[in-house]
């Protein structure tokens, strides 16, 4: 018996399928968008469709375009909830809102076709390149002279009107940026949960910028993306300022505040308390936020920002810099003195910037410091009669402290370069984070009480003679210099500041990984990481169960903890069968809405969702410090941050020339220039 309001099964059901389902025609009052092809026998979404075609590509292409035979509520509901569906219905307003526009005022109705003329195009694929190649805006006028006098037929065939002239450079960049922005909504919209980073910069001028990036989680495909949002200006202030512009952002791309799922502050200039600020503040907004420092940070996380509280920093600091200055230009002919230039150029330190250098951080500079030490003291000590500056720098290089602390430094800081390393790692083991922190924070802690190898080294090979001036006195030698202040009051504090200063590094590396975060992340990799489950299929009974409740508590406002619980043995023998994927594959495999695992397994699905969207991996570490790098020319080439924002955007997220839809691009510009949008916005 068909029941009421249903086809027969010949005319509308999937009839290849082992069970047989029918379309339901009251569907159709309940959702509106929703129509049906008899003679297919397939459903479709309307919104789609025009979508798709009004677009002229193929992003918004899903089941519910080509048409679907999954007659169930359940997959209705799933498509009207999708980013694809959304976004569908975001285009078809904003080109119903252009078509009342043009309606309204005819003479706009050339806007609609402005993808045809070639000589438009040419001239925003210019504007484009010039901005993903660093060109600067001045030279538009002649890159199209330089094409026409190549024979560019676009440019040669037409006149492109007085809009498209090259002193509208800066109008133009603001709409391929708004095309791009519109993709990345349309992305956050779609993606379950999301990550933020949050990079303050300050310059010499203590001008203090924003960068913001997210990363995202695709349901059509389960694949991640990192979007820069922008780089914005912010007052002086305290960790309030940061927090209410990143919540100011939030809300201009319509990221709701259940999203935020991660919090990754990266940066090199902010201080830990002004971090701790940020994500406090953030979380009363966000309930789901966990916040982890520098997950992607693209040079040491060790920043000397963070223990400024150690007296001695700024003094030897001051110290390495004067050498550094000193011999930076020096031609003799040295190998010690040549290995200082070439850290110089190693690290990209440009000693003429007025910007303070934490060389404490930097741990080629320091080594360069350690190994021509005997040969900058007999250099010093040749020039100190005639220079008081190379006397002062010999005294504090002979000092048993500054060596000392030198080698402290060695022993720490590539401990920190190989904890920054993993983090670049694009499909990075999240089961081995916490027993790595656990692992360094152990280390720093043991060098407090028993030096580390290159300390340890430094302290057998001190040679102790007698003195001749002083009977009953020693003196100590270091590879043939003797080192001052060696008295038991000077030895004693040099123990107080190793001391300090390791447990100071060590409560820094902690702040930046607190335990919930830890846990959360070794929970993660326990459910999803196929590669830690146990070798045997009997043991898998009692596995993950602990690390399950841990997640199923955290997230408890998103997932069904009875549910979950329920599914969960079928989950771990699925998973076990999957041994040869990884973390990431398995997580894609849930989050992928077409997929079988993700129907059987909502919640572990949800939770795959926040994972992937953990801000990690060498994409997103590349896009900060690309930031970074067009931030700082930016300015030095520009009186005023107008405009510069938009740049980034372009050069950081734009696609390939021939991906980019400049005929979108074309069509926001000129009718930002016809409604005189573009004046306000740049004033």
């Amino acid at each position: 018996m068909v029941p009421p309001g249903k086809k027969p099964a010949g005319e509308t059901s999937n009839s290849n399928k082992k069970c047989k389902r029918y379309f339901n025609e009251h569907w159709k009052e309940e959702f509106t968008w929703l129509e049906f092809d008899y003679e297919r026998k397939l459903m479709f979404c309307v919104e789609c469709r025009q979508a798709l075609v009004k677009n002229k590509h193929g992003k918004a292409e899903n089941a519910f375009t080509v048409g679907t035979d999954n007659f169930q509520r359940h997959a209705l509901l799933r498509h009207v909830t999708s980013g694809a569906h959304r976004q569908a219905l975001a285009v078809n307003r904003e080109q119903l809102a252009f078509e009342t526009r043009v309606h309204s005022h005819p003479e706009l109705r050339s806007v609609i076709k402005v993808e045809v003329n070639p000589a438009k195009v040419a001239v925003l694929t210019t504007v484009y390149w010039m901005a993903k190649e660093e060109v600067p805006d001045e030279k538009c006028s002649s890159l199209l002279d330089f094409q026409k006098f190549n024979l560019c037929q676009a440019l040669l065939a037409s006149e492109h009107s007085e809009y498209y002239h090259p002193s509208s450079v800066r109008e133009m960049q603001v709409s391929i940026a708004k095309v791009l922005h519109n993709e990345d909504r349309h992305r956050i919209k779609a993606s379950p949960f999301v990550g933020l980073v949050v990079d303050e910069t300050v310059d010499v001028l203590e001008h203090r910028n924003l960068a913001m990036f997210t990363t995202t989680v695709s349901p059509c495909n389960g694949q991640t993306s990192a979007t820069f949002l922008g780089s914005f200006e912010l007052p002086a202030g305290e960790a309030s300022t940061v927090a209410g512009k990143v919540g100011e952002v939030m809300r201009s791309f319509g990221i709701p505040t259940m999203k935020i799922t991660w919090l990754s502050a990266d940066s090199a200039s902010l201080v830990a308390e002004r971090l701790s600020g940020v994500g406090t503040a953030l979380t009363s907004l966000c309930p789901l936020l966990m916040e982890m420092h520098c997950l992607s940070h693209g040079s040491s996380l060790l920043l000397a920002e963070s223990i400024v509280s150690i007296e001695y920093l700024q003094k030897y600091e001051t110290t390495v810099d004067a050498v550094y200055r000193l011999y930076s230009s020096f031609r003799g002919e040295s190998n010690g003195l040549q290995e200082l230039r070439s850290v110089l150029d190693l690290c990209e330190i440009d000693l003429g910037s007025p910007k303070a250098i934490h060389w404490t951080s930097i741990f080629p500079a320091v080594e360069a410091i350690d190994s021509s030490w005997p040969t900058l003291v007999l250099l010093l000590e040749s020039e100190a009669e005639r220079s008081p500056v190379a006397h002062g720098l010999c005294e504090e290089l002979k000092k048993f402290q500054f060596v000392a602390f030198t080698k402290i430094l060695l022993d720490v800081l590539p401990i920190f370069q190989k904890l920054s390393r993993f983090f670049q790692i694009e499909d990075f083991d999240l089961s081995i984070l916490k027993p790595i922190v656990s692992a360094t924070a152990t280390t720093l802690q043991a060098q407090k009480s028993t030096s580390g190898q290159n300390l340890q080294e430094f302290l057998n090979e001190m040679n102790e003679h007698p003195r001749d001036d002083r009977e009953g006195e020693s003196c100590l030698y270091y590879k043939g210099v003797e080192l001052a202040n060696c008295s038991k009051v000077h030895l004693k504090h040099f123990e107080r500041l190793k001391e300090s200063y390791l447990e100071s590094v060590r409560g820094n590396l902690l702040d930046r990984f607190p335990s919930s975060v830890l846990e959360a992340i070794s929970s993660f990799s326990a459910i999803f990481n196929p590669k830690c489950y146990p070798q045997s299929l009997e043991d898998i009974g009692s596995y993950g169960v602990s690390e399950l409740n841990f997640l199923l508590q955290a997230y408890s406002r998103v997932v069904v903890s009875e549910r979950a619980l329920s599914d969960f043995p079928l989950f771990k023998r699925i998973v076990f069968s999957l041994s040869q994927l990884s973390f990431k594959d398995l997580c894609v495999k849930l989050v992928y809405s077409n997929s079988e695992m993700h129907e059987l397994f909502p919640d572990f699905a949800i939770l795959a969702a926040i994972a992937l969207a953990l801000p990690l991996g060498s994409v997103l570490a590349e896009k900060i410090s690309r930031g970074r790098e067009l931030l700082k020319r930016g300015r030095s080439c520009r009186t005023k941050d107008e405009g510069l924002s938009d740049l980034m955007k372009i050069a950081i997220d734009g696609p390939a020339i021939n991906e980019f839809d400049f005929a979108l691009a074309i069509e926001y510009y000129e009718s930002m220039r016809e409604s005189g949008f573009i004046v306000a916005q740049v004033k």
